[in-house]
Parts: structure tokens; sequence; C-alpha cells
């Protein structure tokens, strides 16, 4: 599969180009990004070709693979999508519900497939925890805190990143929470959400069912108290899976790549996508009441 990546920030160098230039399935073509000089760098760096126009890039492949914020990410993928492309998206898929649910129209119009990377959905490990939380069932409450230190530590990567600095971490690791909870419990019914301090969301969830559950999310927590927790209580008793990812970023970008290429369609597609942004987007509510 011919693949063109858009986007030349620190992720796509770090995580999308090494893994779809490694990978034995698919042939990275070009790099897009609005800096040309970025794009030039970050291709020669995969051995691509830079592209100084999206949608020429978009032509001369099979599939995108979007590194962008989400408001960048959106229309960009309709436009691929819609020019029968397949699509190989980040999280958050969009920054308005609007803009997510043209996406998921824009992938069933054209009948294409569509991965959503959800980092830990496709971590080896995580994912065959939550698969075994999922079948036993009886839970009666969960929690999923990310307490990120992106803003807080000294040296991040993504401490420049100016949708981040705007959305904080309801945006940006919310949907990590999102991904390991609604397998295990079931879709969201009721949302509630208050602040903490700096960019701090405390997200109260009732499920499907009846189970609740908790997230705590946030990019600014003290470096010595940055973490991530996934818990889930009930009938079987306590089950915890803590520290977040165990693989390598790159490694579970490659599985990504994978589902992207398999036949049947995956659990974080494009409707995961926008599930969670929908959520997302009632919890930005749920902080202004």
């Amino acid at each position: 599969m011919r693949v063109g990546l858009l986007g030349t920030g620190p992720w796509a160098l770090r995580t999308h180009g090494p893994a779809l230039a490694a990978h034995p399935g698919v042939e990275l073509v070009g790099v897009w990004g609005r800096r040309p000089e970025a794009a030039a760098r970050v291709a020669a760096e995969f051995g691509a070709r830079p592209y100084g126009d999206a949608d020429a890039l978009i032509d001369a492949v099979d599939a995108v693979a979007i590194a962008l914020p989400p408001h960048l990410q959106a229309p960009l993928a309709v436009r691929a999508a819609t020019a029968g492309r397949h699509l190989l998206l980040d999280k958050p898929l969009a920054a308005t519900v609007e803009d997510a649910r043209a996406v998921a129209d824009a992938v069933a119009a054209a009948d294409v497939a569509s991965v959503v990377f959800f980092t830990l959905r496709f971590d080896t490990e995580t994912e065959e925890w939550l698969e075994r939380q999922a079948a036993a069932g009886e839970w009666y409450t969960g929690r999923a805190d990310w307490y990120g230190a992106v803003f807080s530590a000294v040296g991040s990567p993504y401490a420049d990143s100016p949708w981040r600095r705007e959305m904080g971490g309801l945006w940006d690791v919310g949907p990590h929470a999102l991904s390991v909870l609604l397998p295990v419990l079931g879709d969201v019914t009721e949302v509630r959400a208050s602040r903490g301090p700096g960019d701090t969301v405390h997200l109260t969830l009732r499920h499907v069912g009846g189970p609740s559950s908790t997230a705590v999310l946030t990019l600014t927590a003290p470096p010595a108290g940055a973490g991530v927790a996934v818990e889930f209580r009930g009938a079987h008793g306590v089950a915890a899976h803590l520290d977040g990812l165990r693989g390598s970023a790159t490694d579970a970008y490659a599985r990504a790549i994978d589902a992207l290429l398999a036949a049947t369609p995956h659990p974080c597609d494009v409707r995961f996508g926008l599930r969670v942004t929908e959520i997302l987007a009632a919890a930005e509510a749920a902080l202004g009441e």
C-alpha cells in the first residue's frame, strides 16, 4: 500500500515516520507539512519525497497517515476519503463533533478503511488485558487517570504544541482514558466534569447498564506525580493496569498499520473516533455549566 504522511511535528518524526518507513506492507511515498522545509527534512529522514501540496500527495497514494492537530486533521481526512484513500488517523479525530461526523460520513460514503491510533489499543499487552476484562464483565466501576507532565516537565517535545495548550488534557489524554473504559464498561450515557488545578479535568461517567467510571486528565501534573493508572472493580475483585503503554509507541503504530491493511474493520475506526469526540464535547459543555 502506497502511503502519504501528512504532518511533520515530533509525533510524526518519532512515531508515524519510523513505523511507516519500516513496515514491510507499505511504501512511504511522500510527506507534506505546513512548512516546506520541515516536510523536506522529515521526507529525507525516511527516504520519501517532500510534497508542497497536500492534494497532490493524496492523489499519489492509496492511503494517508495524518499526524496533525485535530482541527487540521479532520478536513484533510474528508478530502482524502472523498478521493477514495484509506485513512490512518490520530486521536482525537477532530476538535468538534461536526468535524468528526464529517469524517465518518466521508469514510462511509467512499467505503474506505479507517483506523484511529488510540495508542493503548494497539499495545499488545494492554489490548489483551482489556479483552480479558471485557470478557469477565460484571464490573461495578472503573477509573482511568492520565497525569501527564507535558507542560510542567523540562524538555518535552510536545510542550510547544498550540492545540494542546488550548485544548488541554481533556482532549489530549482524554481519548486515551475513553479508549480503555468504553470497551470494558460500555458506551457512555451520562457525563459530568469539573476543573482542577491547571488544565486538570475530573470526569464522572455513567455507562450502559449502570456501571460508573471516573478519569483525571491533565498535562500539567508535577513531574514526580506523573503517571497512568487504569482500574476496574466488581464481582471478580480488582483488576489494575498501571503505567499505560508497555511497549513502544512505534511498535503500537506498526500494529495500527497492520489493522489498516487487514480486510476486517477495526474497533478503533472513525465511528469510534466520532463517539469519543462526542463524549469529549459533552465534557467540555459540562465544564461550562
